[in-house]
């Protein structure tokens, strides 16, 4: 497992409540901004990540930014994901996003802004499915 980190931006305070109930595992949260759309650092621990959910109206950014992470796309294959990959996520798509099982990994996401923008938090990434991960 891969314990040695390269911050690039704070890791932040542990999720609050309202966002931790739709993650496995722990992350962290250091808002950058919140000027324009916010954007945030969010970290996760080895092995975390949030379950599937979808941006209404306006989308999502993520700028990974350390670790190793995975990003997938409801029907399509996850990608893994490295600092400096770029995930455009357009606006109602099911997707998830976290940690690989053996590192940490942080990025930067931004929330597109829109009028009536709304994020949807839906199931779980279950184990059997994370599992197979390489």
């Amino acid at each position: 497992m891969n314990k040695q980190r390269s911050e690039l931006f704070k890791t932040g305070a542990p999720l609050p409540e309202m966002f931790s109930q739709y993650f496995i595992g722990q992350a962290y949260l250091q808002p950058l901004t919140d000027k324009g759309g916010p954007i945030f650092n969010v970290t996760f621990e080895p092995g975390c990540r949030n379950n599937w959910h979808i941006h209404h109206k306006g989308g999502q950014i993520l700028l990974c930014t350390e670790g190793r992470g995975w990003y997938q796309a409801w029907g399509e294959e996850p990608q893994e994901l490295h600092p400096g990959d770029v995930v455009n996520i357009p606006p109602e798509v099911k997707h998830w996003h976290g940690a690989a099982k053996d590192s940490w990994f942080a990025h930067l996401a931004m929330e597109i802004p829109a009028e009536g923008a709304a994020n949807e938090w839906l199931e779980p990434v279950d184990d059997e499915t994370y599992g197979k991960l390489k």
